[in-house]
């Protein structure tokens, strides 16, 4: 076996949230503090969203925790209908959904193995996790590939994520991918920032070949699309893992409407979970508490949780799961609207 098969063997498990009932434990942090009674907390609130008929529910994604394994609590929250709209960064759908949708992996790392030799090994590394970047590289031309067969126009990254979808439809080589489980649940992803992900490549290359006529990335119409999603739901809630981009362009909405003279209620609802710190004015674009500053979120309903998500969110999302109270909701189907 070659040193770099020897580094990837092992491959990363998504964690199953439906093949654990966290309840007893989530009840039991209730009566505990710090971080553990946050949690809590934060999936009480995220059920009360759930069982609000009325709210539509944003996932925000930001940072690595698809790679890391909890890919398949997304497509869980997804298929039983706890998620309405999805904002999340070009690397959390393309370079973890799509690629592993495409048939590659993402592998169980260390953080001790030298940089410079896993470069010499052509390995990516995400703290302890693995990917082999010959993989990513056919991943960038697959995405190509899907906007050569389009009609050369801009799109926006929703619209071109949905062409993933049916793309998947015909090539998936995985059972549950993101992408393909929100083009058939009528569920849209925007992606704010595209091109920072492997998407970016595989368009560059696909625009370098076809300068004259070729697909772009609208950004703008983004911003539009996910505006008109707030305005026809008002009642809306937050579900962040993370922060940055997808949580501020979330939360953006509500002020956007109000630009184009539409008055919307804040979001009523909002979660995030970070290992951010607000001391420096940031907390990956502020607390909610400051966000309430802004006009975007109302803090009756705001959960701040300070924790590395994967270790707190397959409890919150299976507590929600075994709760039962998805089942009774109505699927809203956004992308319609488009």
């Amino acid at each position: 076996m070659t040193a770099k098969r020897e580094l990837l063997k092992e491959t990363i498990e998504h964690i199953d949230i439906k093949s654990f009932d966290a309840t007893p434990i989530i009840e039991s942090m209730k009566k505990m503090s710090f971080s553990s009674r946050d949690t809590a907390n934060a999936a009480d609130m995220l059920l009360k969203m759930v069982r609000d008929r009325e709210c539509t529910n944003i996932l925000t994604l930001a940072g690595s925790t698809s790679a890391g394994g909890c890919m398949q609590v997304y497509v869980d929250m997804v298929k039983h209908n706890m998620i309405d709209v999805i904002v999340a960064t070009g690397a959390s759908i393309i370079d973890m959904d799509f690629f592993e949708a495409i048939g590659f992996k993402h592998y169980v790392g260390r953080t001790d193995v030298p940089d410079k030799k896993l470069r010499e090994y052509y390995i990516d590394r995400i703290y302890d996790t693995f990917i082999d970047e010959d993989d990513l590289q056919v991943c960038d031309n697959t995405i190509k590939a899907v906007a050569d067969s389009l009609e050369p126009r801009p799109y926006s990254s929703r619209e071109f994520i949905q062409e993933l979808g049916k793309y998947l439809v015909a090539h998936s080589v995985k059972k549950d991918s993101l992408v393909q489980t929100c083009y058939e649940n009528n569920v849209p992803i925007f992606c704010p920032a595209f091109s920072d992900s492997s998407a970016g490549f595989g368009l560059v290359k696909h625009q370098w070949e076809n300068p004259d006529k070729h697909v772009t990335i609208d950004s703008v119409r983004d911003f539009r699309e996910l505006t008109m999603i707030k305005m026809q739901a008002e009642t809306s809630g937050l579900f962040m893992i993370g922060g940055g981009v997808p949580k501020n362009f979330a939360q953006d909405t509500v002020v956007c409407a109000e630009i184009l003279g539409k008055s919307v209620p804040m979001h009523k609802y909002a979660i995030q979970i970070t290992v951010a710190d607000p001391r420096d004015g940031a907390c990956s674009s502020s607390t909610l508490q400051e966000a309430s500053s802004w006009g975007k979120v109302d803090t009756k309903y705001e959960q701040m949780v300070y924790a590395e998500a994967t270790t707190v969110l397959p409890l919150i999302a299976s507590f929600v799961y075994h709760s039962g109270a998805w089942e009774k909701r109505k699927a809203k189907e956004w992308s319609n609207i488009f």
